[in-house]
């Protein structure tokens, strides 16, 4: 599979080209992760049953990878699609789950008209995105809501912001970024692409993970 997206910045190469690699034993490793963290799917099935309440648009799991999550939003009666980066992803995920759609795509600049998603879901798909960046891919999120509709971010937090460089990741060789933020300086960012803030949570390190997860929910004002 070639890892060119032609226009696309230069990041979204070599995130391509790193899941690509990793997509099979990655997709072992969190096949279902929602199903060990409680707290965490109480989260994604609170903002599908806002987005279920709201009306009958879709809703786009952004950085989808396996597709589990779709697919969890999918049983909780939200209509449902993934998008990645990652060919490799994707194509496991529609091997995974056939009666959904998955398309590879980017965040940065989503196929995707105008007011036409209830919701945006991007759990752990930010943190691969550079700072300068983020502003572009929160826009395109505020772009492509309905009004009145919601967006979910999850993403390794801290106490400060920072990042990480990794170039080995189960046995493959790899050149991933990863990018972490505290809840504050996401909000702002949130709030700066025109999405009002609703809540945030901050969930501790549990068991081998080794930084917070925070967790904002932000809406699309009517």
């Amino acid at each position: 599979m070639s890892s060119a997206i032609p226009g696309s910045p230069e990041f979204l190469h070599a995130t391509r080209s790193s899941y690509d690699a990793i997509a099979g034993p990655y997709t072992e490793q969190f096949a279902d992760w929602l199903s060990d963290r409680p707290l965490d799917l109480a989260l994604v099935t609170a903002f599908a049953e806002l987005v279920r309440t709201a009306g009958t648009a879709p809703v786009a799991d952004v950085g989808s990878g396996p597709g589990h999550v779709t697919a969890r939003l999918d049983a909780l009666g939200v209509p449902a699609f993934g998008v990645d980066v990652s060919p490799g992803m994707v194509a496991l995920a529609r091997q995974a789950h056939p009666g959904l759609r998955f398309h590879v795509g980017s965040m940065t600049s989503l196929d995707l008209p105008d007011e036409t998603l209830g919701g945006v879901l991007a759990l752990f798909s930010i943190i691969h995105v550079p700072d300068d960046h983020l502003p572009t891919v929160l826009a395109e999120f505020h772009r492509v809501l309905v009004p009145g509709g919601h967006v979910l971010l999850c993403f390794q937090s801290g106490d400060e912001d920072g990042s990480m460089h990794l170039t080995e990741r189960f046995g493959q060789e790899i050149s991933l970024d990863y990018y972490f933020r505290t809840p504050d300086s996401v909000a702002e960012q949130l709030v700066k692409a025109g999405l009002r803030l609703q809540a945030r949570v901050l969930r501790e390190a549990d068991g081998e993970e080794q930084r917070p997860r925070a967790f904002l929910l932000a809406r699309k004002d009517v």
